[in-house]
């Protein structure tokens, strides 16, 4: 019997992580090495091996590109599948998270004649706004993770709600979807006593405060938010940590929502920078409530953070989201009626603020039922959400593959 050894391919991997799919990348990789050989392919330059896993990042030379700037990322993640792939691979699965590692994964199987397995965090179809970005490269991110899902011979959906979204918008068998969850570091995600981050951005720790935490897209709704704050309760403060904005225009719009809701109101703070994984967990750590607004969330690994550190949760109850957060247990779902796919824009933007609003004045004005919330959600992360548990869901898997 040949030993087990799968090849993660990532485009994230630290210390270049931005997103949930870098972080998801991280962990399981780290506790399937417990369990087997790994190895993981990504975008960079790491070169890491400890014990079972090793990790080995590959560089892009674009200096020779002619090609539109919107073009590169997508160009760059061919070449970089060729180069995955030539340098050899003796694992016995093939293991692809998001559509820049898809081409890789197929030319993996097809030319190796190994298993193809993809973890989805995300669905192309469903980003349209993507088009700002890349152009015509949405076309070609459109093709190659159609291409890739409907020949892997087994698809991971991060929640229910991806499982309903992959059977509705792409075409396999439903007996080839798992639904395994992201999870959390306990150990790392849980509530801290230090204030510094508090300090440093010029919070006033004798206020009470509701806390988001996210980049500023679309699919985030952090404009929704902001339009909130003229009904929020006054006398508590509010925390935006949203940097990395998709667009110039998603930025303008920002600035001038906040700036508005700043005029009648003190103790609105938005934190533009990349703000570091230790200074946000003491943000979640103080906050009363945690509130996540998305109009598209397949999973919302936000949520299990701010659960983990001890916080209540407002968010919007799409997608993944009502998989995490338990309505009147963890905190409150707030409706969200969307116009149809693809813009998943609120169906009424004004509601949906005002709908948020309340549900945070709510809770705000609430410290015992916060605390409930939050020691719930602690107890639910524990229970559910362990990458140990979720690692070894995985690797049943791979072994009924």
């Amino acid at each position: 019997m040949h030993t087990m050894k799968t090849l993660i391919l990532s485009n994230e991997f630290p210390p270049y992580n931005y997103g949930g799919a870098g972080v998801h990348v991280e962990y399981l990789s780290r506790e399937l090495a417990k369990l087997m050989q790994v190895e993981v392919r990504c975008f960079g330059d790491q070169n890491v091996t400890e014990g079972n896993l090793n990790v080995r990042g590959f560089e892009l030379d674009s200096s020779q590109y002619g090609c539109p700037k919107s073009l590169i990322s997508g160009f760059g993640s061919i070449q970089r599948g060729l180069d995955f792939n030539s340098f050899g691979i003796d694992a016995t699965h093939v293991h692809c998270h998001t559509w820049y590692t898809h081409m890789a994964g197929i030319v993996a199987k097809l030319n190796y004649g190994i298993p193809l397995i993809i973890t989805t965090h995300s669905l192309e179809p469903l980003r349209p706004w993507k088009r700002e970005q890349l152009a015509g490269g949405y076309d070609f991110s459109l093709w190659v993770e159609r291409t890739a899902i409907e020949m892997a011979d087994a698809v991971i959906a991060v929640s229910r709600g991806t499982k309903k979204d992959i059977l509705q918008h792409f075409s396999l068998s439903e007996e080839k979807i798992s639904v395994i969850h992201n999870g959390i570091d306990l150990t790392e995600y849980q509530k801290q006593t230090s204030t510094d981050a508090l300090h440093r951005y010029g919070i006033d720790s004798s206020i009470p405060y509701v806390l988001f935490v996210g980049r500023i897209t679309r699919q985030k709704g952090i404009i929704h938010l902001v339009q909130a704050i003229k009904h929020f309760d006054p006398a508590f403060q509010v925390i935006l940590c949203a940097g990395s904005p998709d667009t110039p225009e998603i930025e303008a719009e920002m600035q001038l929502a906040i700036m508005e809701a700043s005029r009648d109101r003190r103790g609105v703070i938005w934190i533009r920078e990349m703000v570091e994984k230790s200074q946000v967990i003491e943000l979640y750590s103080h906050a009363s409530v945690f509130c996540c607004p998305s109009i598209y969330e397949p999973f919302g690994i936000i949520n299990l953070e701010a659960m983990a550190c001890e916080t209540a949760v407002v968010a919007s109850s799409i997608g993944g989201i009502p998989e995490v957060v338990v309505d009147g247990e963890t905190g409150i779902l707030v409706p969200l009626e969307q116009n149809p796919a693809p813009s998943f824009a609120p169906a009424n933007p004004e509601k949906f603020s005002r709908d948020l609003a309340t549900a945070i004045n709510e809770l705000m004005a609430n410290p015992d039922k916060c605390r409930q919330y939050a020691i719930a959600g602690r107890t639910r992360a524990e229970a559910h959400f362990s990458w140990a548990a979720i690692a070894q869901q995985t690797k049943t898997l791979y072994d009924q593959i």
